[in-house]
């Protein structure tokens, strides 16, 4: 993208703001993962414990500090997300003993807007330490609960809602669909 996505303008705000506001009406415990010295002045902050390992290093750091049964990991970059499809993601991962709840669209698992138990935790804490930063896989070694498309479909769900921004040409075309 050529800067910190978080920080892009979105809908009056930032892809951060939107981010925040979109969790905190899901969530009364809202939190940042990320660098304090850059995040803290827009919330709580959790530090990575891996510095430089990407999201699993970011699911590990929140998941060991958590005292929540029930973890919701957003990206801040697929801003379509709807509070609607939140609602549903939780409600299904309170219905099963999945370690894991997330769903499956586009063809691709989106391990960036999951639900996890605290436990995921250890998983990524023993791969972040044989040096594999990869989700995906790990979801093989844990009750994981994965929302198919067409349970998406059914719901009412657009799998469109998990266009993730990497380019500034996505990001370009998702205003205008904003």
């Amino acid at each position: 993208m050529g800067q910190d996505k978080a920080f892009l303008p979105w809908k009056g705000g930032t892809l951060l703001s939107h981010a925040l506001d979109l969790v905190g009406q899901v969530s009364t415990t809202v939190q940042i993962v990320g660098d304090a010295s850059r995040f803290s002045p827009f919330g709580k902050v959790v530090e990575d414990d891996f510095v430089g390992r990407g999201p699993l290093a970011g699911i590990h750091s929140a998941l060991s500090r958590t005292t929540n049964r029930w973890n919701l990991i957003l990206a801040v970059d697929i801003p379509f997300v709807e509070k609607s499809f939140l609602d549903y993601l939780l409600s299904q991962a309170k219905l099963t003993d999945a370690v894991v709840t997330l769903p499956l669209a586009g063809g691709r698992l989106q391990p960036l807007c999951a639900i996890y138990r605290p436990q995921f935790a250890e998983v990524a804490e023993r791969s972040l330490k044989e040096g594999k930063n990869k989700i995906d896989p790990l979801f093989t070694t844990v009750e994981t609960r994965v929302i198919q498309p067409s349970e998406l479909d059914k719901q009412g769900f657009s799998e469109g809602m998990f266009r993730n921004l990497n380019t500034p040409e996505e990001f370009e075309q998702a205003q205008h669909l904003s």
